[in-house]
């Protein structure tokens, strides 16, 4: 089981412990004969006992944590849905390990295999966690839309649409076509190769950016005026391209909650990559060729010279 943001097991007890907490006092309300207590109750257990599988024992931490592995929109249900959902899903998972250790699989060499494989996920899932979790605040997400976002100007952006074929000779013919009176699109429908653009509206790319795009395409594509189509055909590793410019734009600098998302999902990556290269810093790593024989570790690069 992956591990649940803070976030993600604060949302999860939030929604479990209030309909915990009725059902507990529903089963410890005094008769209404009942003489007062002379003492204050014990603090109630924040992790009580919820169930028990063959002594195996289920905790509503156990059941919080499920929690915060569900969907978001299973997470608006009523915590009165939620919990003995859980929780019975909890009893047939403990019941399944019973049988399948019953049966002996956890012997089976390929089942221990798997299960060791499923632990180092975890162990490893748990490093990166510690590693990067504590990095995702907020100063770091509008640092990096300050130097990445904030201080850009303004890109050009076009909306076009390409027809793909195998060989130049192709590409000419449907020049040729498109100067006779062709349609771009029903062309696009018929003849190009790229048949996820082919579909989308006949060749339909949407609205890009220079960097998105291959040079030579976005090249050629940036150098034409809207309502026209290349009347050379360009080459990329792809095939030849005939392209139509049907729109430009000048796309605004997005607002930080636009890309906050987007800034935290590039910070995990980055700090994935940092957290590897610190794990692998820290072992000794003799790497093998295909035969078994160590292969020589490559040299550091020398440091460059300091400038006199």
């Amino acid at each position: 089981m992956r591990p649940s943001s803070p976030a993600a097991s604060f949302l999860a007890a939030a929604l479990l412990v209030p309909a915990l907490s009725v059902t507990q006092a529903h089963a410890a309300a005094p008769a209404a004969s009942a003489a007062p207590a002379a003492a204050p109750a014990a603090p109630a257990n924040p992790n009580p006992l919820v169930a028990s599988v063959n002594g195996e024992d289920i905790h509503l931490n156990d059941v919080r944590q499920a929690a915060a592995n569900m969907p978001a929109q299973l997470r608006q249900l009523p915590p009165n849905m939620i919990f003995p959902m859980l929780l019975n899903q909890l009893i047939d998972q403990k019941a399944i390990q019973a049988a399948a250790t019953h049966a002996g699989l956890d012997k089976q060499p390929d089942v221990q295999q798997q299960m060791h494989a499923a632990a180092m996920n975890a162990l490893q899932n748990a490093y990166l966690s510690q590693q990067v979790t504590p990095t995702l605040t907020d100063a770091a997400v509008q640092a990096y839309y300050t130097q990445h976002y904030a201080n850009k100007k303004p890109e050009a952006e076009i909306h076009a649409r390409h027809i793909l074929v195998a060989t130049e000779a192709e590409a000419k013919d449907v020049i040729k076509q498109l100067k006779a009176g062709a349609d771009f699109g029903a062309l696009a429908t018929k003849l190009s190769t790229d048949k996820a653009s082919a579909k989308q509206n006949g060749g339909d790319l949407g609205w890009f950016k220079k960097g998105d795009m291959l040079p030579a395409f976005s090249d050629a594509a940036f150098a034409m005026k809207p309502h026209t189509f290349s009347q050379t055909p360009v080459h990329t590793q792809y095939g030849w391209h005939v392209i139509e410019v049907l729109d430009t734009r000048t796309a605004d600098v997005p607002k930080l909650d636009a890309v906050r998302d987007e800034i935290r999902q590039k910070l995990i990556q980055q700090g994935v990559r940092d957290a590897v290269e610190k794990a692998v810093a820290g072992v000794k790593v003799v790497r093998y060729d295909p035969s078994g024989k160590p292969v020589p570790a490559t040299p550091a690069p020398a440091p460059a010279a300091a400038a006199k």
